[in-house]
């Protein structure tokens, strides 16, 4: 079964922008010289990512690792210690630099404000970093996720495979995730839930965020957007199921590793994307004149199997929306 979901409007229309300004960087280029991009996120999942899909891309619009460009990634899995790693990417005066996450933006963003910074994920007009999507006018862009819409998408679908629970858990990071706690609750009262949210620090306050979902008679659960949960999603789905709550997270692949359901973007698409806002950057343009973009294709996984487990039975016009159903 497969669907798509597309955002008609501005994403849209940058995206084609971009797209078709794709292939100039290629003939900016300075002759012999090389590149350096660097990289800075709290999960070596994100650096792999970018080895998997941002760096190929690059390459095909000119810039390859290993001829004319240098790759310099830094994984922090805390997040004090992403100001003195972005300190370090700095020290070797790079062209540009990735920012996967709030954490890793926040730290990049506060170290420079010269140095192009091409984020993923946070929303930079939220965070004070961009006066618009269509011209960002200072040193970031990149790619936003739209977790104050996608969250309360991810709530709904969760209501509708599960209609029977109403009282909500949502598991919410310290870092950056009170936008997403907004969104779900002004969300929650039009689907009549009762949403709980639960904050934690670090993977060590995980247990005690469960027993107290337990407690509070938590019937489901939202594992909210944040790059960290997505690390840790293995050990959430194991603690979730253990809890015997219904799970719903941010990335379609989640529900392959344990989550009940997986709603997001197409990640693929979106590193394309961060590839071409680079590839920009490093032919000379200015990051405060590339659009911030924004995702237009969604997709949504069902994992049959975790559902058995739950006793549940998943209405068929949740499965019939679903791209990808595990069983």
């Amino acid at each position: 079964m497969q669907r798509r979901e597309f955002l008609s409007g501005f994403g849209s229309a940058a995206a084609a922008w971009q797209l078709a300004a794709g292939a100039m960087p290629a003939l900016a280029q300075t002759p012999n010289r090389v590149y350096r991009l660097g990289h800075l996120a709290n999960s070596p999942l994100s650096q792999a990512f970018d080895r998997e899909i941002t760096l190929p891309e690059l390459a095909k619009l000119g810039f390859a690792e290993g001829r004319n460009l240098l790759f310099d990634g830094r994984v922090g899995l805390k997040p004090d210690s992403l100001p003195g790693l972005m300190g370090e990417l700095l020290a070797a005066r790079p062209d540009a630099v990735i920012a996967i996450g709030p954490a890793a933006l926040v730290a990049a963003a506060a170290a420079t404000r010269t140095v192009p910074i091409v984020s993923f994920g946070a929303d930079l007009i939220e965070l004070g970093l961009a006066q618009s999507y269509a011209r960002p006018g200072g040193n970031v862009t990149g790619i936003v996720i739209l977790n104050n819409e996608l969250e309360p998408k991810r709530l709904s679908i969760l209501r509708e495979a599960v209609p029977d629970r109403q009282r909500v858990a949502a598991l919410i990071s310290a870092a950056g995730g009170k936008l997403n706690e907004a969104a779900m609750l002004k969300a929650s009262p039009s689907l009549g839930i009762e949403l709980l949210p639960f904050t934690v620090t670090s993977p060590a306050d995980y247990p005690a965020a469960f027993a107290a979902m337990r407690a509070a008679g938590a019937q489901a659960l939202v594992i909210s957007a944040t790059s960290e949960f997505f690390r840790d999603g293995k050990q959430l789905a194991e603690l979730a199921l253990e809890a015997r709550l219904p799970t719903v997270c941010e990335w379609a692949e989640m529900a392959r590793t344990g989550c009940l359901i997986g709603y997001g973007p197409n990640r693929a698409a979106m590193r394309q994307r961060m590839a071409a806002q680079i590839a920009l950057i490093l032919g000379g343009a200015a990051p405060g004149d590339i659009a911030i973009e924004r995702p237009t294709a969604f997709e949504m996984a069902v994992n049959q199997k975790i559902a058995k487990s739950l006793d549940l039975a998943i209405p068929f016009a949740v499965l019939a929306q679903a791209d990808q159903v595990f069983d």
